[in-house]
């Protein structure tokens, strides 16, 4: 896309976009491959309403210190751990055992990840630990990512705080189809000043008369629109879209929303 100064009456945009570094080449996958089905989160409705509201809620809040509805545990962090709380228990608490089927099972985590909402989307979520691994090795995204004051930032984000930030399914997205998730601040731009120099970048903020960015080489850089005579705005993420298999993409999920910033 190229700007016309003539033309250039943007609003400011401070909002932040996750670009996933998973560089393995590929296309796509189904979202419908890393997701809990339809079926699943009606059952796991009726489960929940039989067996949990008593003294979870009916928003999933009942419970001091947990909100299911929204996702937030005490010491779960995977489904694995949802369904081992619902057929363990919980030691020194309220929490029994409940005897259920896998496919139960499957229905509670699926009404959980949903949002207690039966029409929605309820995305898989994996261990951290196998996720940290595969974000580190396999996926390759600490080249372009950073974490923790470890890793890239030139051509992405910094995930440090992104579990605080980005949904599972937001998360989702990101991983498996880059372009659809990627929003107007983070994409690549290049730039050529009135003096010929050529600036290439990832945007970090703009308005109506200067752009914000880190370029090439790393550093922080504004930019007056006055003094450019070329802008671009790349629409294409720098991300491709993941070969990572369903589990692994739900382990990196499960990682991702760990991070949430140091303590």
């Amino acid at each position: 896309m190229r700007v016309t100064f003539a033309a250039m009456h943007l609003p400011r945009l401070c909002a932040a976009v996750l670009t996933l570094a998973a560089s393995l080449p590929a296309a796509a996958q189904n979202l419908a491959d890393h997701t809990y089905t339809t079926t699943d989160i009606e059952a796991g409705a009726r489960v929940y309403i039989a067996d949990c509201a008593l003294c979870h809620g009916a928003n999933g809040d009942g419970v001091d210190g947990v909100d299911l509805r929204r996702g937030r545990f005490r010491t779960v962090r995977s489904d694995d751990d949802v369904r081992r709380v619902v057929t363990q228990g919980v030691a020194g608490s309220r929490m029994p055992s409940f005897d259920l089927s896998a496919a139960e099972l499957n229905g509670i985590v699926a009404y959980i990840r949903a949002g207690f909402d039966p029409s929605g989307v309820a995305v898989r979520v994996g261990d951290p630990a196998r996720g940290q691994a595969i974000f580190e090795g396999q996926g390759r995204c600490v080249g372009c990512h950073r974490v923790n004051g470890v890793g890239g930032r030139r051509l992405a984000p910094d995930l440090g705080e992104i579990g605080i930030a980005r949904t599972a399914a937001a998360l989702q997205r990101t991983i498996l189809d880059p372009n659809a998730a990627l929003l107007p601040i983070n994409r690549p731009i290049r730039a050529v000043t009135r003096g010929g120099e050529t600036v290439r970048g990832r945007r970090l903020n703009e308005d109506t008369y200067t752009v914000q960015l880190i370029d090439s080489e790393g550093q922080l850089r504004s930019l007056a629109k006055a003094d450019l005579r070329e802008y671009e705005v790349t629409t294409t993420a720098t991300m491709r879209p993941t070969s990572l298999s369903a589990d692994q993409v739900a382990d990196v999920i499960g990682y991702l929303l760990t991070l949430r910033g140091i303590s």
